[in-house]
């Protein structure tokens, strides 16, 4: 018995300097950095604005790789399935993370399942923007106008299942309004829409509001994060005016395959938080509206858990379903 378990106990020791030995060699070559959206979209310029540095900080090139398709799902699938060893990881949005799971049937991946969560990147708070014809100047007065207008107001998104949908169906749900949800093929075209006043409103990201936020074409009634936005400061949250509590964002964070050893993803969420405290980096994101949140693996973990059952439950509440 006794060199049964002397036999053991030194199997239990190889087997722990392996491994220790395999995440001391970490990384042993430039790492992957997926992006599963086509070039220039947020996803994109948060991987591209971090690569650098995130390079230096593991002493490997980090090269980012756009593998867009299935409204992301390509890039999500290619991931879950490269080896766990940490050299490939995925710059993921709320799109991937959390909405997409929530509402369609049936996907390519499965997010709590196939990854590993390394850390959150940032988040893009959005915010609720009206044409000036709209006789609201506030977020109340909206609110008010909507209930007085059932199905009358035309909410403009970026289509169905995305970010600004859901959040768009979140907002009438805890408002207890009825709007008519327009979905477009892109934020894109939705905004011109808007900006011609063939839609109401619309539940946009900042960056893209904002110069005609500034020159009066659009009107701002009130932020969706709890916190209010860098980018606008002076202008309240939903939180704020009347739906204590309302918290929606895009968020961006890291993840690697499932199964990437603990020390490897410790080791890469090391490098992810010194990044996002350098100021050139904050100075970066800040610029675009984007307000850095890093975070632990388990903090990341737990996110994706909470904002998964969020949108679940607004998708049973809709009776939303997307094949």
């Amino acid at each position: 018995m006794m060199h049964a378990l002397g036999r053991l106990a030194i199997l239990i020791g190889l087997g722990g300097f392996a491994s220790a030995g395999f995440t001391q060699g970490f990384p042993s070559k430039p790492v992957r950095l997926i992006v599963p959206f086509a070039p220039g979209g947020t996803n994109d310029i948060a991987a591209r604005g971090i690569a650098p540095e995130l390079g230096e900080a593991l002493g490997q090139q980090v090269v980012v790789e756009n593998r867009a398709g299935a409204g992301g799902q390509i890039g999500a699938e290619a991931v879950a399935k490269s080896p766990p060893d940490g050299h490939t990881l995925m710059m993921a949005s709320s799109s991937v993370m959390t909405n997409a799971p929530a509402v369609y049937s049936k996907l390519r991946y499965d997010i709590l399942k196939d990854f590993a969560p390394v850390g959150r990147v940032g988040e893009l708070p959005l915010v609720i923007v009206v044409h000036p014809t709209v006789p609201a100047k506030s977020a109340q007065q909206f609110i008010a106008l909507a209930k007085a207008r059932p199905r009358d107001i035309r909410m403009a998104t970026g289509g169905p299942g995305t970010t600004s949908h859901l959040i768009a169906e979140l907002f009438a749900i805890s408002a207890g309004v009825q709007v008519l949800v327009v979905p477009y093929k892109g934020g894109g075209p939705a905004l011109i829409d808007l900006l011609g006043g063939h839609v109401d409103a619309r539940i946009d990201q900042i960056s893209s509001s904002l110069e005609h936020i500034k020159s009066n074409r659009l009107r701002a009634v009130a932020v969706t994060t709890t916190r209010r936005a860098t980018l606008l400061p002076s202008l309240p949250t939903l939180s704020e005016s009347g739906l204590p509590g309302f918290d929606a964002s895009t968020v961006n964070a890291l993840l690697a395959p499932a199964a990437t050893p603990p020390d490897i993803v410790r080791r890469l969420n090391a490098a992810l938080v010194k990044v996002l405290a350098m100021p050139a980096v904050i100075e970066r994101f800040s610029a675009l509206g984007v307000e850095l949140r890093p975070s632990t693996s388990e903090e990341l973990a737990s996110f994706i858990r909470e904002d998964l059952a969020k949108w679940r439950r607004v998708v049973r509440e809709t009776g939303l379903k997307l094949e």
